[in-house]
């Protein structure tokens, strides 16, 4: 053991010993009960310009706050407290001669961390700060743990994830960061809902993993005896509510991902999925683009970002350009003439050292030169069209080109953002490519999609025209809040086990 964390159990074990003390006389240090009227940050809104004379002149303010002790500067008989609650933080002004001895003796035994409840009467220091020059004082909850050094706070990052109780307590910019999450959140749900979007929930546990090219997460079901997966997407359970009649839906949703966790990756992660029936992919790209301006305006104030040192400017008209048109001009593939040839695809992808497997075609080549070479470059807003059909097994053909299909992906700052495309609704169709991914995942593709019957069923009864999308809320909130990875924007993010 450290001598550090020897300190930390001696701190433990005075402050057990408070516990102790307090419960022998009687009180209860873990109180209900005291709720507080006023809020830090309403305070210094209402009175932080008022000068000290001013405040000293007018009838005096009584307020009431409650929170946890994050300093304490003691001198004899007063001392000055430092206070955090929900919203701030707060100055506190503790006298013996106000308090009276007994009093003043047991507020000598509270600690940093602990939280309590205070009554008093509002005033400024000689510094002109806004404090409370306390008359009434109770311990509400005893803390026996010691929160780190103020001026340290927490320079581990695992510690920050592990234990986020921790974190939101001592960093204040952490907390920002979930309460802008909530926010564009709140600004989604409500766009959708204008749009006239019906909001649904579809199951979590599914008897065939499907909706999206991913290995899933299984589980058994021990009553009904069967395998069940994690979703890894929902699209296949909203799109059967479209065959229902329900022509505009959305759900803000879990899904599970069996896959590996990097700054852009955790097995667990949020997505808006959301279905438009009668609309096409082209009509997704405007509505996309709108929605992503108004939540960055919601939760930033403006339309115009500073990611990582980099400016993305969210307003106007964004990029379109198609995978092939990508390829030609961000990768080092410039033959556009033997971009479907799946001999000179195969001779870059072997040169350059990029993942293939034996029975890749064409369209899985083309998309892996994207993603090894093009993606990265795409800082600004950009919607690249027209992927293969070959890595697009729901989306639906195009009816000029059949090696491609209706479908889009938002790029930000090299980052997949949104997924969005027509919906192929042709049951005879679909069952032949669930078909083609049976045989992918025979042949060890992991990721491939399974044959969902019930889904094409639902088909063969006949789905209206419809264009559906995903959009990423982990990855979209690191843009907004300036996060350089995905678990600081995730309260409990998946880390390895930790070792004793």
């Amino acid at each position: 053991m450290s001598l550090l964390d020897e300190h930390k159990m001696d701190q433990i074990k005075v402050r057990l010993e408070k516990l102790g003390a307090l419960r022998k006389t009687g009180e209860n240090p873990y109180k209900n009960g005291f709720r507080a009227k006023n809020f830090s940050d309403e305070l210094h809104r209402k009175y932080n310009a008022k000068t000290k004379e001013e405040l000293e002149l007018e009838e005096p303010v009584a307020v009431s706050v409650a929170g946890r002790i994050m300093a304490i500067r003691s001198f004899g008989k007063a001392a000055f407290v430092r206070v955090k609650d929900t919203s701030g933080e707060i100055q506190l002004f503790v006298q013996k001669a106000k308090l009276g001895d007994e009093v003043f003796d047991y507020f000598k035994t509270f600690d940093i961390g602990d939280i309590i409840y205070s009554h008093g009467i509002l005033f400024k220091t000689k510094t002109n700060e806004l404090s409370v020059n306390i008359e009434e004082l109770v311990l509400v909850t005893k803390s026996l743990r010691p929160l780190p050094e103020k001026f340290h706070g927490i320079a581990d990052v695992e510690i920050r994830y592990r234990q986020r109780y921790l974190d939101l307590i001592m960093n204040s910019e952490s907390k920002a960061v979930f309460l802008k999450r909530s926010k564009a959140i709140s600004a989604m749900r409500r766009f959708f809902e204008e749009q006239g979007f019906v909001e649904v929930e579809t199951p979590m546990m599914h008897p065939i993993a499907g909706g999206a090219a991913a290995r899933p997460f299984k589980t058994h079901h021990n009553t009904l005896d069967m395998e069940l997966f994690l979703r890894i997407a929902p699209e296949l359970y909203l799109k059967r509510l479209t065959v229902g009649g329900i022509d505009k839906v959305f759900e803000i949703n879990r899904n599970f991902r069996n896959e590996g966790i990097s700054i852009q990756h955790n097995p667990e992660f949020t997505m808006v999925e959301f279905y438009w029936a009668y609309a096409t992919y082209d009509d997704l790209i405007p509505l996309t683009q709108e929605l992503v301006q108004q939540v960055a305006i919601a939760v930033t104030g403006s339309p115009i970002i500073e990611y990582q040192g980099q400016k993305i400017d969210f307003s106007g008209d964004w990029k379109r350009i198609t995978v092939e048109d990508a390829i030609i001009e961000y990768s080092g593939f410039k033959q556009r003439e033997d971009l479907r040839n799946p001999e000179k695809l195969r001779s870059y992808l072997e040169k350059n050292k990029f993942p293939i497997r034996k029975n890749d075609g064409p369209g899985k080549m083309m998309l892996t030169i994207f993603e090894e070479e093009v993606e990265s470059k795409l800082i600004d807003p950009t919607f690249v069209t027209q992927y293969p059909l070959e890595v697009s097994p729901l989306s639906r053909q195009n009816e000029k080109d059949a090696f491609l299909v209706d479908r889009f992906e938002l790029f930000i700052y090299g980052r997949e953002i949104a997924n969005g495309f027509s919906e192929l609704n042709d049951p005879v169709d679909q069952y032949q490519r669930f078909l083609s991914q049976v045989e992918a995942k025979d042949a060890g593709d992991e990721e491939a999609c399974e044959m969902d019957e019930d889904y094409v069923r639902a088909l063969e009864y006949g789905m209206p025209p419809a264009a559906g999308e995903g959009i990423g809320i982990d990855r979209l909130v690191m843009l907004l809040t300036d996060s350089a990875s995905i678990r600081d924007v995730i309260l409990f993010p998946q880390l390895r086990k930790q070792l004793q």
